[in-house]
């Protein structure tokens, strides 16, 4: 058994689920052989214990690195403060410079409250939202982290939230007395959505701009519509979204305002910052209600932010990373249609993502895996894409993909998938571990 996967093994046995992230582990990439530790990451390469070099072709640290990893600006500005002092009785300036910058790329919003995860910027939108409006009940679309008030959607219905990115949330631990205080509503059904508000006092609604595909023509600017006829708060989150189309809120492209917007991931290029903009006369709100933590208070998230956002600028990476989503996208469809596969693509191109459909989409997914780790690339059905790919990376990545969609074909054709495995089929979402 390989160094990495021996650590998985030992994690399993004195951390609960073998790690902190549910897209981390390694079962859900490929069972028994995936490299679930890295000892080095620059770039777009990672490096594991036992010194094996991969092309991330993946999720790229879950979406935080669209610099790349190991961006030399970034680190310098932390590592300099970091030798100053990242924390102290007093506060830090540039907590203040960041909020004025974020506020600038959105003229909207006018405060800003910083944490430094995406789940707890969530819970910290909705809690403000609903001392505002002091009212209780939040309709939401999409996915927003693991917080009770949001996996509160499954107690009335198990398979609330199925739709909403992961399926078998358990709602073990979670007050009953949170049942129906959260409404779920389809992406691109206005009528839905509609429904709830009309059935329903609602203090919010909290949704991602866009996932899967994007908004039919006119329908974020419906939901603006009744939020505004029905005096309700309007949330963006865009932790994962932010900074990949435009220089800042996706919603910038779509030209729709929010009264609240949630940012994460991208901005801080793999340093923990998250930051909740909204409206003054809601956000305010804040000192109404108890949200306070003293690692907020850290130094390191808003200087690497600061200088994220000054790099993305500078460069603009954001457009980058789009041109290169498209040209993967392409390629994943030039690959599928030349051996008659049917695919379906997914997601902004800067978090590009296909399904194969049928019965064996689960099993052909592992098998990519299992294949391009074979040939030096971490790699499944998705890839978030930073400024450190390039054509040439992807054009290399596919002229190895493309014996496996061939393979891939042929048990479209009667050929047995199984036979091809070596191990165990990754899973599909969550799943205990023992």
């Amino acid at each position: 058994m390989n160094s990495e996967y021996s650590y998985w093994e030992r994690a399993k046995k004195v951390i609960p689920g073998g790690n902190m992230l549910l897209s981390k582990r390694a079962e859900l990439f490929l069972p028994g052989k995936w490299p679930a530790y890295f000892s080095s990451a620059k770039g777009c390469n990672v490096i594991d214990l036992n010194g094996n070099s991969y092309v991330d072709m993946t999720i790229m640290g879950i979406g935080t690195n669209t610099l790349g990893y190991g961006c030399t600006e970034v680190d310098e500005a932390v590592i300099n403060v970091a030798r100053l002092g990242n924390l102290s009785t007093l506060n830090c300036f540039e907590e203040v410079l960041l909020a004025e910058k974020l506020v600038s790329l959105h003229p909207w919003a006018e405060m800003v409250r910083f944490c430094r995860a995406g789940g707890e910027a969530n819970s910290i939108a909705v809690r403000i939202a609903r001392a505002f409006k002091k009212k209780e009940k939040i309709a939401l679309c999409g996915y927003h982290g693991w917080h009770d008030w949001y996996l509160a959607s499954n107690l009335a219905n198990k398979k609330a939230l199925s739709e909403h990115l992961l399926e078998g949330l358990s709602t073990n631990g979670i007050p009953k007395d949170l049942t129906g205080t959260v409404l779920p509503f389809s992406y691109n059904d206005i009528s839905e959505i509609a429904n709830i508000i009309k059935n329903n006092d609602l203090a919010a609604i909290i949704m991602e701009v866009e996932r899967s595909t994007p908004p039919s023509i006119g329908y974020l600017e419906e939901i603006r519509e009744l939020c505004d006829r029905n005096n309700i708060v309007l949330i963006f989150d865009e932790i994962s979204s932010g900074f990949r189309e435009t220089l800042g809120g996706l919603h910038l492209k779509y030209s729709v305002e929010p009264d609240m917007c949630i940012f994460g991931k991208a901005l801080g290029n793999g340093y923990a910052i998250t930051a909740v903009l909204g409206k003054e006369e809601i956000m305010q709100t804040a000192q109404e209600t108890f949200i306070s933590s003293t690692f907020w208070t850290e130094r390191i998230g808003p200087t690497a932010a600061l200088k994220t956002l000054e790099i993305m600028q500078k460069t603009e990476s954001y457009k980058k990373i789009t041109n290169l989503g498209i040209y993967l996208k392409k390629t994943w469809q030039r690959i599928a249609d030349k051996y008659n596969l049917e695919i379906i693509q997914k997601g902004i191109p800067a978090l590009a993502g296909f399904n194969f459909t049928g019965s064996n989409a689960l099993a052909y997914k592992t098998f990519i895996t299992q294949e391009m780790l074979k040939r030096g690339y971490l790699a499944s059905n998705i890839c978030y894409l930073s400024t450190a790919h390039t054509t040439s990376i992807i054009d290399e990545y596919a002229t190895n993909l493309d014996p496996i969609f061939e393979a891939i074909a042929e048990c479209e054709n009667g050929r047995n998938i199984s036979d091809l495995i070596d191990g165990s089929i990754c899973h599909s979402g969550f799943q205990r571990l023992n």
